[in-house]
Formats: structure tokens, sequence, C-alpha cells
């Protein structure tokens, strides 16, 4: 039966151990084998706090659910969720929360393929509050040099929207380090780790960058 997070299981986590329980997660989900826990259970054991081990910005794509492709349970991680896996305020004050006062040791911006609002940002869509949010994608599909003819560059091209998918990951993850002074300190003091990852919905498989 798997332990619930506790804070002794928190306080012995290092970022590497964070990453690997994600890895080892993701692939019993590839499997189709599911770690043994009560979940009635862990809501018990979870109703006085929360020591979760690591922190996830992903996408609200239904076809994305972190705590379902890395097999975890109540209380193993916070879950942020919000077309495109983008940074704001609000989330990195989210994630400063996470990490510097609740001890998670480890902040995975996830992306994916075949992303809905990654391609809206590809053909510029514009709807609503929709526009302003697909603006801030708007950066890596400029950056995503290939291909260069400009009819091949849209929601069209499986290639290039996974291409820039994946380029939006990496620099979201830039810009947490960039606009989060607490989380780049935690992070040069070791005490966290910052990386992005791509899930491949076609396969069930997620890819860890750096």
């Amino acid at each position: 039966m798997t332990i619930t997070q506790n804070a002794e299981k928190q306080a012995a986590m290092t970022p590497d151990m964070a990453l690997a329980l994600l890895t080892e997660g993701n692939q019993r989900f590839q499997e189709n084998r599911r770690a043994d826990r009560d979940l009635r259970q862990q809501v018990n054991e979870t109703r006085t706090g929360q020591w979760p081990f690591a922190t996830l910005l992903g996408c609200v794509d239904s076809r994305a659910p972190a705590e379902l492709i890395f097999d975890l349970g109540i209380g193993d991680v916070f879950n942020a969720r919000v077309a495109g896996n983008v940074v704001n305020e609000d989330l990195l004050g989210s994630i400063e929360f996470a990490c510097k006062v609740a001890g998670s040791k480890l902040v995975v911006v996830l992306g994916h393929t075949h992303c809905g609002a990654v391609k809206g940002a590809c053909d510029d869509v514009r709807l609503g509050n929709l526009t302003g949010l697909l603006a801030k994608l708007r950066p890596a599909v400029e950056q995503t040099s290939e291909p260069e003819a400009q009819q091949q560059r849209n929601s069209q091209n499986a290639a290039f929207v996974n291409a820039v998918a994946l380029r939006n990951v990496e620099l979201n993850v830039e810009a947490i380090r960039e606009h989060s002074p607490v989380l780049r300190e935690l992070e040069d003091e070791g005490t966290i780790r910052i990386l992005g990852a791509m899930y491949d919905i076609e396969t069930g498989a997620v890819e860890f960058l750096g």
C-alpha cells in the first residue's frame, strides 16, 4: 500500500527524488498499472495538512490530467492548470506558495502535443478573453523558425504545433526564473528544481527537458 505523502516524506525528499517519483508514475501509467493506494484513506490522512513533493503547471486540456498520467494520489502534488500552461503573476504567486511555504521540491511546466491553445496561437485566433491568453503564446510561435513557408505555419501542421508547444514550455520555465526571485533563489540553493516536460497524448509518455 502506497504511503500518503506526509511531512516526514517531504522533509527527506530531494528534487531528484521528486523527479524520479514522477518518472516512475508515468511509466506505470504507460503500462496501465496503478500503485496500490486507498484514496479515501488519503483523504482522511491529509485532512489536517498537506506536504506535496512537486508542483505542476499544466494545460487545461482534458486529455492531460496530471494526477492520472503520473499515477498520483491525494496530497502528492500541487496542480495548477491554465490553457497553454503559461505563467502569469497569479500562477507565480501560487508556485511561490507551493515551494517556499508548503515545501514542494520540484516545479514542472508540463506542455503536451496537439495542444488546442497552441493551435489557436499558431492561427492567431481572436475570441473574447482568449485573445489575451493566446497572445502569451505568440512568442513561442515567432521563435519557432521551421518551417519558413507561411502557409505551413498553422494549426494544420502537427509538427509545427508540437514544436511551438515545446518552445512555449521552455519560455515559461525561463519566465519562472526571470520573474520570481523567490523561486530562483530556491533553485540556486538546490532546494528546488525547475524544469519543463512534454506529454505525448498519443502514447501517454512524458519527456522531461533538462
